[in-house]
Parts: C-alpha cells; structure tokens; sequence
C-alpha cells in the first residue's frame, strides 16, 4: 500500500488550519460535558458533526493554501484520537454502545503507541498519515452522531442505530486494517535506519 505523505510547507502557528484545529481541540471537554452532565444530546450530536466536518476542512484549506505546518500534522491526528477517545467514553457510560467496542479501539491505539519508542529513536515523532487511517477515522466521526441520534424509540431513530453500527464496525475494521499498514510502515523504517551509537 503506498502511504499518501505531506510535506510541512511552514512552521507557521497561527494559521487558519491551525486555528481550526485549535477549536476541535476545545470542542472535546464540551462534548463530554454535554454528554455526561446535562444528557444535551441535540447539542453534543452539533458538537460531534461541527468535528467531522471541521476535520474535513482543516486539512483541505492546509492543501489549498500551502499552510502545511509542522503543528498542524500533529494537532489533526490528536484532535481526532481525542474526539474518538471521548466519544467512546460518553457513549459507553451513558450506555449507547458496550465497552467491548471502546476496548478494541482503545487497544489498537495502546498497539500503535508501543512502536513509538523505536520511532523515536531514529529521530521520527510519528508515521504520515495514509489513506486507510483518515477513512476509519471519517467513518467513526460518523458513526457516533448516529449512535447517538439513535439511543431514542420509533423510525428515526432506529434507521440512526442501524447506519452508526453499519459506520462503527467498518470504521473499526479500517481502524485495525490501517494499524496494521503503520505497523508495518515503522518495521521498514526501523530496518533501514539503524539507531547509531
């Protein structure tokens, strides 16, 4: 699988990708909060969809206008691991979805934080992000409005759950497909570029 990379352009703070990336950031804690205290689903649904397609418009506005930066590639990738993590905690305790999910997505991350170390090593901070990783990512992002629109009775509803799941589980099969790719990926890297010294 050819892994897609962009090269930063800048290292540049305040750009509007950056910007962007900043506010999905504090959009996590008001989602859990939404969740968890008042049960505001209306609004935590808002804030989750406000997410994926922010996600979505952070990195094309990146491509579209060179702003490629540095701390844009790690604020993206963390903006979605904690929209994830915290999706996964919300619904679960509010009984939406069962814990076997949140630790199956939860272990592919524990996975892939074990070949950071490594990675370090020789100087690398992370993997490019490829293909596979965004579209589980996407499908994820969308599968927890839905599993959230879908924790009601009658049509509605129910049409929600049936999409979140069908969401859920292709997002999680990409999700582990994809760690598997990046597994992969550090093994090559660590073969050809031995820790000196």
């Amino acid at each position: 699988m050819k892994v897609q990379e962009t090269s930063v352009q800048s290292n540049e703070i305040w750009t509007l990708p950056n910007i962007i990336s900043f506010a999905r950031l504090l959009g996590v804690p008001l989602f859990l909060w939404l969740i968890l205290g008042p049960q505001a689903d209306g609004w935590a649904f808002v804030v989750l969809v406000l997410a994926g397609v922010s996600d979505w418009a952070d990195g094309k506005i990146a491509r579209a206008t060179g702003k490629i930066t540095r701390l844009g590639q790690l604020l993206d990738p963390l903006a979605d691991r904690l929209y994830i993590a915290a999706a996964l905690i919300g619904l679960a305790l509010r009984d939406i979805i069962p814990w076997w999910l949140v630790l199956l997505l939860l272990a592919r991350e524990l996975v892939l934080l074990a070949i950071l170390p490594p990675l370090k090593k020789r100087g690398l901070v992370g993997l490019p992000v490829h293909f596979l990783g965004k579209a589980a990512t996407f499908a994820l992002l969308y599968a927890f409005p839905l599993l959230l629109l879908g924790d009601g009775t009658g049509w509605f509803a129910d049409t929600a759950r049936v999409f979140g799941w069908a969401f859920a589980l292709w997002g999680t099969g990409l999700y582990w497909y994809s760690a598997l790719l990046y597994i992969e990926q550090a093994r090559r890297v660590i073969r050809d570029n031995p820790v000196l010294g």
